[in-house]
């Protein structure tokens, strides 16, 4: 197996990656929240764990790849009573778009797509548990809370004291707490919420809080320890570190109290090896959100540029490193992938493999076994495009198709890509270049170069070649 090297936010280290399991990698990804259409945010986390689980498998490695999807939670029941739906239409809904999204981003689907309203049993014993630990207790208003200050690792992801933590913004605080850091695990069913968020209890009729259903669903289809958590920046605090805490806190028993309990904790079992968080996309130096309300959906964005463009604008970049959003970088990318696809316009390339005792190959895999640096990944891509524009050799445009695919870049026919719009719009293109013929043949060159300048403010390129032949793409 490879030396691939992680950096992993829990140690804040860049460390050799092993498996629990030889030759087998279980990993866990936080989710959509379903209630609205995704954004360049939630892109960018499904890109990113996209292109990890496929260096995986490209590594030789068997992946288990588990997203799960939040299908209960507050927003959701607001935007349902809203709109006058139930939650499951709602969440249905926003299930398909996302599943058209990230289809149309060349995003895999993951191994397990759990759902939360369908892990409620095992959400329930895992706060049973808690409870009989001593690190859970029911509040006067209803709801079941966790004791974080009895939990002595709290703290380990975001590396603060508990005094330097505050309470995230989906924690309530109230004064039924015993600490201001507790936080949900069970939520007390209130009137004037509908029949379908509502869940039987030894603690009454609820639902669950936010934090719980991931130890649930990660501990059901991956067990209680398990290779890699992912998840977007802002996961890390406070729903990473409470996630730890749950799972930690139930499966270590009493090992799991505060560090002066005199218990030996040298025994306790690890909720995950290696966390990986990716950076934020960005806009005007803030965070894109739905809650500052600058976020782009991805549907939208679509209607603009190639889907490919946006995954490639997100894998040229380092998946930690910050994202900054705007149209001159997509239309940057755009012209990058364009000058990629271009190279391979004179070839015709079937089914591919990487040759990885080739230079480019060997390069490309030092990146990427250097925590995934797509980055330097692609730059040596464009090493490779350089040699195929000089040399026009089958062998380097072969594996210029290769490695790009290893990435999800590169699969169609070039001119699938060069050539892309409605069907209305390429039969616009294609009659004014044939009018052009025309007026080139009857020597009417002033037509002729009238009609070039309207493809060229129709962003569209031409090369005229040999024998009459006319090339276009989109510029």
């Amino acid at each position: 197996m490879p030396m691939l090297r992680v950096y992993n936010t829990l140690t804040r280290l860049k460390q050799v990656f092993k498996p629990m399991n030889p030759n087998q990698v279980r990993m866990y990804v936080c989710g959509m929240t379903v209630y609205d259409y995704c954004h360049l945010g939630h892109a960018r986390v499904m890109v990113a764990f996209d292109m990890v689980q496929r260096w995986l498998r490209t590594s030789g490695y068997e992946v288990t790849y588990v997203r799960n999807i939040t299908d209960i939670d507050d927003k959701i029941i607001k935007r349902a009573l809203e709109n006058g739906e139930s939650i499951r239409a709602l969440t249905d809904r926003f299930i398909a778009a996302m599943h058209e999204d990230a289809d149309a981003l060349g995003i895999e689907r993951p191994t397990h797509e759990p759902r939360a309203t369908e892990y409620v049993p095992q959400m329930l014993e895992i706060i049973d548990q808690l409870e009989a630990n001593g690190l859970a207790y029911q509040a006067a208003d209803g709801d079941v809370n966790y004791s974080v200050r009895k939990f002595a690792g709290y703290g380990k992801l975001s590396g603060k004291s508990l005094d330097e933590l505050q309470a995230g913004e989906r924690v309530a605080v109230t004064l039924d707490k015993h600490d201001p850091l507790d936080f949900v695990l069970w939520k007390g069913a209130k009137e004037n919420e509908p029949a379908d968020t509502k869940w039987d209890s030894k603690w009454g009729v609820g639902r669950p809080g936010w934090h719980i259903e991931c130890s649930a669903m990660s501990r059901a289809l991956l067990g209680e320890s398990f290779d890699i958590h992912g998840g977007g920046a802002d996961l890390q605090f406070p729903h990473h570190e409470n996630e730890i805490a749950q799972s930690e806190g139930a499966m270590n028993g009493a090992a799991s109290c505060e560090a002066d309990c005199g218990h030996d904790h040298s025994m306790q079992k690890q909720f995950v090896n290696y966390w990986m968080h990716n950076g934020f996309v960005r806009v005007d130096n803030e965070k894109m959100s739905k809650s500052l309300g600058n976020f782009f959906t991805i549907r939208d964005v679509l209607k603009e540029y190639d889907a490919e463009v946006v995954r490639f604008f997100i894998l040229r970049a380092h998946y930690r490193s910050a994202l900054n959003y705007s149209n001159e970088h997509l239309d940057d990318a755009r012209a990058a992938l364009t000058r990629l696809y271009t190279a391979l316009k004179d070839f015709e390339l079937g089914e591919v493999e990487v040759d990885w005792s080739e230079a480019h190959a060997i390069a490309f895999k030092a990146a990427m076994d250097d925590d995934f640096n797509t980055a330097l990944a692609v730059a040596e891509l464009f090493d490779l495009v350089t040699l195929v524009n000089i040399h026009k050799d089958p062998v380097l445009a072969t594996q210029l198709k290769a490695l790009a695919g290893v990435l999800g870049f590169l699969q169609r026919a070039p001119n699938a890509f060069l050539q892309a719009g409605s069907d209305d719009d390429v039969v616009h293109i294609e009659q004014l270049i044939e009018q052009r013929k025309v007026a080139k043949a009857s020597k009417d060159f002033a037509s002729a170069d009238a009609i070039r300048a309207q493809l060229t403010a129709l962003g569209i390129v031409i090369e005229d070649k040999a024998g009459g032949v006319v090339e276009w793409r989109r510029g």
